[in-house]
């Protein structure tokens, strides 16, 4: 049976973090070992020491924490691995799911038409570059977002363009958008066509299907609306994700004003959240019970 790997309470090391644990607690009742990585070592550039508390040899393991930057988690998967602990969602898969031009091309039937542009924290790109982006996308709105998140608490001046060929409102929503993640920029600059959905246009009520080897495993509220939970139809989903790299993948699904269900973002499931109230027993199971490949 896989390990589980989770984040050490950073108040007590020796307990998992208070947002992970009843995750922690489940693997336990289902007979899995788990093991604690310090979140704020690995983000600090220490990988090593971030998972000194790993028992040596543990194997094969699954990680369910908090968000970590691709950079990180391959650092975190060497260092493990010469622990003698293996992730079974290895570096290229987390990347493929966990940032968006590794997903986008498998799942561009189903979402947003979306254009992106490589940029370090803290760069703008000029306004010529960015009427290059953004020209497939043609007139109408849209939304600015790096690899892996949006402003969206800054919706009117750091994330939604209301017309796309207006190129200084393009790039001053991107500038702003560029300060509000600050050193956090993840990967570059993201333009994606704006969809209206069916239940208001900043925060639609969204389902999150979790899928692992191509099934789904749980279809339940998304965090942002942990009271709503849509019902998709999941078939043109469904065979988007049995191309994915990765194993372990969430879907955040939301329906579409002319009745189509869209992909809104995807996650690698490790570092999806699950909202309270949530029974993680499904997802954990199946995960403890999922050989290793």
């Amino acid at each position: 049976m896989p390990m589980l790997l989770s984040c050490a309470d950073p108040l007590n090391p020796r307990r998992t973090d208070p947002h992970f644990a009843a995750e922690t607690a489940k693997a336990r009742q289902l007979g899995a070992g788990v093991g604690l990585i310090d979140h704020d070592l690995l983000a600090a550039g220490d990988a090593v020491a971030a998972v000194r508390s790993i028992p040596r040899d543990s194997g094969p393991a699954w990680y369910r924490g908090w968000m970590i930057p691709s950079p990180a988690y391959s650092a975190l998967s060497e260092a493990l691995a010469a622990r003698g602990t293996q992730l079974l969602t290895d570096t290229a898969a987390y990347r493929s799911a966990h940032e968006l031009p590794g997903w986008y091309p498998n799942f561009a039937p189903v979402t947003a038409t979306t254009r992106w542009l490589p940029s370090p924290p803290g760069r703008v790109p000029d306004r010529a570059t960015l009427a290059a982006s953004a020209a497939p996308l043609g007139a109408g709105p849209g939304i600015v977002k790096d690899y892996v998140k949006s402003a969206k608490h800054a919706w009117d001046t750091a994330c939604y363009i209301p017309d796309l060929t207006d190129i200084d409102r393009l790039h001053r929503v991107v500038a702003a958008f560029v300060a509000e993640q600050g050193d956090y920029l993840s990967g570059g600059i993201v333009l994606r066509a704006f969809e209206s959905f069916t239940v208001g246009d900043r925060r639609p009520a969204e389902a999150r299907v979790w899928w692992l080897d191509g099934e789904p495993l749980l279809v339940g509220p998304h965090p942002d609306t942990p009271d709503e939970c849509p019902e998709p139809v999941l078939d043109r989903v469904a065979a988007c994700v049995a191309h994915s790299d990765a194993r372990f993948l969430t879907t955040d699904l939301a329906l579409r004003a002319d009745g189509a269900w869209r992909v809104v973002e995807v996650g690698d499931g490790q570092v999806s959240d699950l909202p309270a109230g949530i029974d993680p027993t499904p997802i954990l199971a199946a995960l403890l019970d999922a050989p290793a490949r």
